[in-house]
């Protein structure tokens, strides 16, 4: 990417910034919604049913991996808002670099997926979970987890511009679900029927999920390739579709 192309998106991710400042509310729940998840899950549902260990030191590092697959919707409003509102159309007018938009778009969302890994880490402490891979592997965890958030938000961004308005978004972020539910985030597949259990293992969540719980527990990165796969997939398919998706909206 060239530098008039770079600094074009950092222009467009300082106007997400600021609307952070103005919609102070969104990002707050934003941050609280997967820690009342994590409280849940861990105190009142309770789970970990053939879970060797603290569920908790299980728990924890699903979460994580599911916060990555959810939350999407923001992203999602609010790139439709733009091609509705002619935002689009008047950046188009200026010589802006094409999908610095979405760039920008992208790099706010991460930006807070990044601080929404770190609140719900606070919380998992705060809770006896421990991460005792030490500093490589605590990177190395939180570098995959952010990956898998990268390769979602793409699937966001291209859902959300095939759906083309607000209103359809709640729709259309129905199909992200299965990704974060039908998985081992927060019970073990061998607790479940065969089929579903099949399922939940070739999930690309579960890949991510087991890596970073091994990675956060010190017990191995056997599973680190497959971590990477998944999202390096996702992300070749999904990234272009997008880009493709808004160069032709953009006309």
């Amino acid at each position: 990417m060239s530098t008039y192309a770079l600094t074009d998106s950092w222009t467009m991710t300082r106007r997400e910034l600021a609307h952070w400042a103005r919609q102070p509310v969104q990002v707050v729940v934003n941050l609280v919604f997967p820690v009342m998840l994590l409280l849940m899950f861990g105190y009142l549902i309770g789970g970990g049913r053939g879970v060797q260990g603290s569920y908790i030191d299980y728990v924890v590092p699903g979460m994580l991996a599911l916060t990555m697959a959810f939350g999407l919707e923001g992203t999602m409003i609010a790139v439709t808002q733009d091609l509705n509102k002619g935002v689009v159309d008047r950046f188009r007018s200026m010589p802006m670099a094409n999908g610095a938009v979405l760039v920008g778009r992208s790099v706010a969302d991460m930006l807070q997926s990044a601080l929404a890994l770190f609140v719900l880490m606070g919380v998992g402490y705060a809770l006896g979970w421990r991460a005792d891979g030490g500093p490589g592997a605590f990177l190395g965890a939180v570098g995959l987890l952010l990956f898998f958030r990268f390769a979602m938000l793409w699937i966001g961004i291209h859902l959300a511009l095939v759906a083309g308005k607000p209103e359809m978004v709640q729709a259309v972020q129905i199909l992200v679900w299965p990704i974060g539910f039908l998985s081992n985030a927060l019970a073990l597949p061998e607790t479940m029927p065969g089929w579903l259990g099949t399922v939940v293992e070739w999930n690309p969540m579960s890949h991510t999920a087991t890596a970073v719980r091994h990675l956060f527990g010190g017990t191995g990165t056997e599973h680190v390739a497959a971590a990477i796969v998944w999202p390096s997939v996702l992300l070749a398919v999904f990234f272009p579709l997008a880009v493709r998706r808004f160069a032709r909206l953009s006309r």
